[in-house]
């Protein structure tokens, strides 16, 4: 009996995505275990599609339209700075200047290291590395949220790394 990539994903959200998904704003990139949870939507997607244990993922993600661990991390990280966007400063309203970087948000001055791994400065870093594109519909959150996922489904990001590596 096979299954249609819809059911597949309601199977993967049903049993793994809502777990995984609990709090990951707080625990997500930075964590210890963030490797072997990586690893575990691996085994997972991999058992759904029916492959073996050493094919590659990254077709699977795409074809079942599903994010990495990372890249939801990410994602998320994006939604709360979409979403809170009173909190955060540009550059432009704190400088004269005009700059390329001028419509960058402003990362606080802070030396401590779990601060800088905290949700607001990485919400800083990842919103301030996207393509101005993407940057500049952020207040369109419903457009903001397509055009990520597009972005990724483009360039199909398997961690943080590659994300911060990628150049336009």
């Amino acid at each position: 009996m096979y299954l249609s990539c819809a059911a597949l994903k309601k199977v993967y959200y049903a049993f793994f995505h809502s777990v995984m998904a609990y709090g990951w704003i707080f625990w997500g990139g930075n964590s210890t275990n963030s490797k072997c949870i990586f690893k575990l939507q691996k085994r997972v997607i991999r058992i759904i599609m029916g492959a073996k244990n050493n094919d590659s993922c990254r077709e699977f993600f795409n074809l079942l339209k599903l994010l990495p661990l990372s890249v939801q991390y990410i994602y998320s990280l994006l939604m709360f700075v979409v979403n809170n966007r009173n909190l955060f400063f540009d550059n432009a309203d704190l400088y004269s200047v005009k700059t390329r970087n001028s419509y960058n948000l402003h990362p606080p001055l802070s030396h401590l290291t779990k601060y800088q791994k905290g949700v607001h400065y990485a919400g800083i870093r990842v919103f301030s590395h996207l393509p101005p594109s993407i940057k500049n519909i952020a207040n369109e959150t419903k457009m903001f949220k397509k055009t990520f996922k597009r972005f990724h489904m483009d360039n199909s990001f398997y961690s943080m790394d590659e994300f911060f590596n990628f150049k336009e």
